[in-house]
């Protein structure tokens, strides 16, 4: 199959291979305009954009509060109506149908502002919601965000007694069994439910337009599709609890409310907020408010200022923009952007070769003080003997390392200095050892954390309350420590590799969770088959290679946007886009196809795509919160994998070797 697939990618394209020099030029120009972009201490960080939900809510948690900034609701009023899409509402990504949910958020929001509910904007986006079932049919946050408001009644949510904190690991449904970022968001959410806080809203700006039947007549605000038939059990439970919620004796719920505060308050994280992502972050400010603690109180005031901190101001003109980011990624982007960096010093060295070793020394002594060495966060729930090791994904969240950056930033101080990183190296590795879960895979930020009858519960409308482990995060887990060497992790590594084959698709890529999709599944999971040792013809790699090779487009290129995770077609796009691109070109090139044509057609489609200042562009989102619900796009992937890309394909071309020798 592979022959042919050759062949007929052989007769899509003619361009030429570039030549070394106009490689090395790409590679230069590239290399330029990723180290100017390094802060003066040594990290990267590049903006992190949502769907228009994250800009709606802080419009509205303004409302909420009464601390209202109209020039900075100017400005993100501008961002949201250039996002509307043509179908008359919010899309979750670039380009994307229409959604409910995000589109009643972005109406309210822009009707908080000021905007006329008669202007044509604001009529075709009531049209279409109105013709989607109404907001009545929102999703469950959409439905907490309005019950706060006063919009529907509390019954319009459903029944998640702060109680639940109280509940003993043994339970099936504790805070314990739900993913880092549902704990994190639950908990204050739980405590406003409890409370039942009314917006200070001083503008008494209302939606009642919206639904299509008076919200105090609606019975059947948890209904199908469900997703098993756990579904239908689930929602007679919640109608079961909903009146016996009105009998806990209040000793009981201020007990429960006081062990909300004791998870948040130590979570709390200074400036970067509880979980250091926005909805925990906003959830709770509010249970601060909801609690009476006074504004200038240091808990209330910090937990708004991290809010405040996440906005991206392009500044006052007329012109300009502003949005919330949902989270920052500085951890990340500085991995990514040294590993980016250290293959361009690799491919072409010489002239800039001094300048990015002290770049890289700059990211590394940036990097190493932010390993969290001193806290036992959530994890050790699972696995108390572990010792701490990893990174955050944010300047500062010490209760959620996750072992995908600690990975990639292990991968790069590997590298860079194995000698002088040692003691940080070996920490990570034992954390990330001990973080494996029962079947061999890793999840993000904990250990066997796939109870998958949790995401049947009313609340869980999103299905992503749990973080089981995934092929993506599993392949970074598997390079890091392989690429390591540790004859003693191989076990651990053989492990992780039986997870990775029962994880393959039936086509021969692999389910991206953390990225889109499923190319940067396969590229994650070649380069792990690829550190591992496996040979390049091994049926798993075999069947992978003949995957990308048959999704390549006739530019040379490849592209795939956010609509793989809504059954789309895997691994395809109406364009070709450069982190996609990137991605497969480095999976092919860890399968041993770094002089197969599909390979220099890609590398000749990076070349022709750069633009003058050394960058390659790209709108479409690139990543993923929660599949189907929540998606991001990382402004840094633009240039971090089309420099790596044709960094290793020059280095490979100038070794004559076909194995990549480092886990990324």
């Amino acid at each position: 199959m592979l022959n042919a697939l050759q062949e007929r990618t052989d007769s899509r394209h003619d361009r030429s291979t570039p030549s070394d020099e106009q490689l090395t030029a790409a590679i230069e120009r590239a290399q330029s305009a990723l180290a100017t972009r390094q802060r003066p201490d040594g990290h990267w960080l590049f903006d992190l954009e949502a769907d228009a939900t994250i800009p709606a809510e802080y419009i509205l948690l303004e409302h909420y509060l009464d601390r209202i900034d109209m020039g900075l609701q100017r400005r993100l009023g501008l961002y949201l109506r250039r996002i509307q899409g043509e179908h008359g509402g919010w899309p979750l990504y670039h380009g994307g149908r229409f959604d409910l949910s995000a589109t009643v958020k972005a109406y309210f929001a822009l009707k908080a502002i000021g905007d006329d509910v008669d202007a044509p904007h604001m009529a075709r986006a009531r049209s279409a919601i109105l013709a989607a079932g109404g907001a009545e049919r929102a999703n469950v946050f959409t439905r907490f965000q309005l019950a706060l408001f006063g919009q529907i009644p509390w019954r319009g949510t459903p029944c998640m007694p702060v109680e639940i904190m109280l509940l003993p690991r043994w339970f099936f449904f504790n805070i314990w069994n739900t993913s880092y970022w549902s704990r994190t968001v639950m908990t204050p959410l739980l405590v406003l439910a409890a409370l039942r806080p009314v917006a200070r809203n001083p503008h008494r700006i209302g939606v009642r337009e919206l639904f299509r039947a008076d919200p105090e007549r609606v019975r059947d605000w948890i209904r199908g599709p469900y997703r098993s038939p756990w579904g239908p059990v689930f929602k007679r439970i919640d109608a079961t609890l909903r009146p016996l919620e009105r009998l806990v004796p209040g000793p009981l719920r201020r007990h429960a409310i006081a062990a909300a505060r004791r998870f948040v308050e130590p979570r709390l994280n200074g400036l970067d907020g509880l979980g250091a992502i926005y909805p925990a972050m906003a959830n709770s400010v509010m249970m601060f408010d909801a609690l009476g603690v006074p504004a200038d109180d240091p808990r209330a005031a910090t937990a708004w200022e991290s809010v405040r901190r996440l906005l991206v101001d392009r500044g006052d003109g007329p012109e300009d923009e502003a949005f919330c980011q949902p989270c920052v990624s500085p951890i990340w982007d500085t991995g990514l952007a040294g590993l980016a960096l250290a293959e361009a010093a690799a491919a072409v060295p010489g002239a800039h070769s001094d300048a990015t070793a002290a770049r890289l020394d700059q990211a590394a002594a940036w990097l190493r003080p932010r390993q969290v060495l001193d806290v036992k966060g959530d994890w050790a729930v699972r696995n108390p003997g572990l010792a701490p090791g990893g990174w955050a994904f944010q300047y500062e969240n010490p209760h959620y390392p996750d072992v995908d950056d600690t990975a990639v930033v292990g991968m790069l101080l590997h590298r860079h200095d194995p000698a002088g990183n040692a003691r940080a190296l070996e920490r990570a590795r034992a954390w990330i050892v001990g973080m494996q879960s029962r079947n061999g895979g890793w999840g993000a930020f904990d250990i066997d954390n796939d109870l998958d009858l949790l995401n049947h519960i009313p609340f869980a409308d999103h299905g992503a309350l749990l973080d089981p482990p995934t092929a993506d995060v599993t392949a970074r887990c598997v390079s890091f420590l392989a690429q390591l060497g540790d004859a003693a992790d191989r076990p651990v590594i053989e492990h992780g590799i039986d997870f990775l084959r029962r994880e393959q698709e039936a086509d021969g890529s692999w389910f991206g969770r953390w990225g889109t999709n499923y190319i940067y599944g396969t590229w994650s999971v070649l380069c792990a088959l690829n550190a591992a040792g496996l040979p390049h013809d091994d049926p798993m790699i075999a069947r992978a290679v003949d995957w990308l090779l048959s999704v390549q487009r006739p530019d040379g290129g490849w592209g795939e946007d956010c609509a793989s995770f809504e059954d789309a077609t895997p691994g395809t796009y109406h364009e070709s886009l450069p982190s996609q691109t990137g991605w497969a070109l480095l999976g092919l090139m860890a399968a041993g196809q770094r002089n197969h044509p599909a390979v220099a057609r890609g590398i000749d489609h990076l070349t022709r795509t750069q633009d003058a200042g050394g960058e390659w562009q790209e709108l479409p989102y690139n990543a993923v919160g929660f599949p189907r619900v929540f998606y991001l796009r990382y402004h840094g992937y633009r240039l971090f994998f089309p420099l790596m890309a044709l960094a290793r394909y020059r280095a490979l071309g100038r070794s004559n070797g076909d194995r990549v020798q480092h886990g990324f």
